[in-house]
C-alpha cells in the first residue's frame, strides 16, 4: 500500500468506536490493523477488459475489509458485462456494496444486473441502506444513484415541459432516499453515502462547466449537510477532482480515471462516535 496521507477535517470526518469496547481498547486494536475501505467508480466492465478487471480485483485481496463501487459497473448495462464484474469479485472475502450508474441503466435491465451481481457477492443498493459490522465497527452505507440537475447558478427548475419536470422529480426522489437512508444509519459508528452522480461541484473541477448540469445536482447536498455522514463517495465525472467537501463533510470522486489507480483506500483511525469533531480521515 502507498504511504498514507492524513486529511484533517473540522467537524466532519470522525470515525466510529469499536462496539462494546472502551475507547482505549478500540484505539489499540485499530492501531494494529485499521479498518480499510476500498472504493472505485466507473470500472466499466465488459468481456473485452475481463483480464484487466480480474487482475485489479485480485490485487485487492487482503488489503481491504470493505469494497464500495460507485456506479458505472458496466459499459452499457448488459448482464454479460455485469457477469465480468461478478466473476472478478467472487473470490474476495469482504462485503461488497455497489450502486448503478448511467451506463448501467442504458439497456434498462436493472433487475437483471442485480441478480447477476449477487452471484459474485455484490449487494446492489438502489435507494437502500445496509449495515455491517467489521472489526467491531458498525458501518452504515446509504446507496443511491443520484441524478442530474445542476448546481448553484444552473439548477434545472421544476417548471415547463412535463419531461423536464420529471427529471427534476426523479432527482427529488433520489434526494428523499438519501435523506431517509442517512436518518436510518444515524446511530452507526461509521456512516457512508455512496452514489454515482456528484452532490458537489467541488469534485467536478476539471470538467467543462457547461456539462456540470449533467454530472450531478446540488440538491443531493441538502441531506448530506443535514445529516453529516462521515464519508461521501461518487463517480461519473471522469475529468473531475478527487476531493471536496459539503459544509465540512468529506466528498471523494473515486472515478478510476480521476484517482488514477484501481481503488482508493480509506483507513478507519478509530475514535468514539461522540468525539467526531476534528477527527482524522486517513486515505492511502
Amino acid at each position: 500500500m502507498p504511504g498514507a496521507a492524513t486529511v484533517a477535517r473540522s467537524g466532519a470526518a470522525g470515525m466510529g468506536n469499536e462496539a462494546g469496547m472502551s475507547a482505549e481498547t478500540s484505539s489499540e486494536v485499530l492501531a494494529e490493523r485499521p479498518l480499510r475501505i476500498a472504493a472505485a467508480g466507473d470500472v466499466h466492465c465488459s468481456p473485452e477488459n475481463r483480464d484487466r478487471a480480474e487482475a485489479a480485483f485480485a490485487r485487492l485481496a487482503g488489503t481491504a475489509d470493505l469494497l464500495l463501487l460507485a456506479g458505472d459497473l458496466t459499459t452499457h448495462g448488459e448482464p454479460e458485462q455485469a457477469a465480468v464484474l461478478a466473476g472478478a469479485c467472487r473470490a474476495l472475502e469482504m462485503p461488497i456494496f455497489a450502486v448503478l450508474g448511467n451506463h448501467d441503466w442504458h439497456t434498462n435491465q436493472g433487475d437483471e444486473l442485480r441478480g447477476v451481481l449477487a452471484e459474485g457477492g455484490i449487494t446492489l443498493l438502489q435507494r437502500e441502506t445496509a449495515v455491517c459490522e467489521l472489526r467491531g465497527v458498525e458501518v452504515g452505507i446509504v446507496g443511491a444513484k443520484g441524478f442530474v440537475g445542476g448546481f448553484e447558478g444552473s439548477f434545472l427548475p421544476d417548471f415547463g415541459e412535463p419531461l423536464l419536470r420529471e427529471v427534476y422529480a426523479e432527482c427529488g426522489r433520489e434526494v428523499e432516499a438519501l435523506d431517509r437512508g442517512l436518518e436510518a444509519v444515524a446511530d452507526c459508528d461509521l456512516r457512508i453515502a455512496l452514489m454515482h452522480y456528484a452532490p458537489s461541484a467541488a469534485t467536478l473541477q476539471g470538467e467543462p462547466p457547461g456539462i456540470f448540469t449533467f454530472l450531478g445536482s446540488g440538491r443531493l447536498a441538502e441531506p448530506i449537510a443535514r445529516h453529516r455522514p462521515d464519508l461521501v463517495l461518487h463517480g461519473h465525472a471522469h475529468a473531475g477532482t478527487v476531493e471536496g467537501t459539503i459544509e465540512g463533510v468529506p466528498v471523494f470522486n473515486v472515478s478510476v480515471p480521476v484517482i488514477r489507480r484501481d481503488f482508493w483506500l480509506f483507513e478507519h483511525v478509530g475514535a468514539p462516535r461522540a468525539e467526531r469533531e476534528g477527527l482524522r480521515l486517513r486515505t492511502a
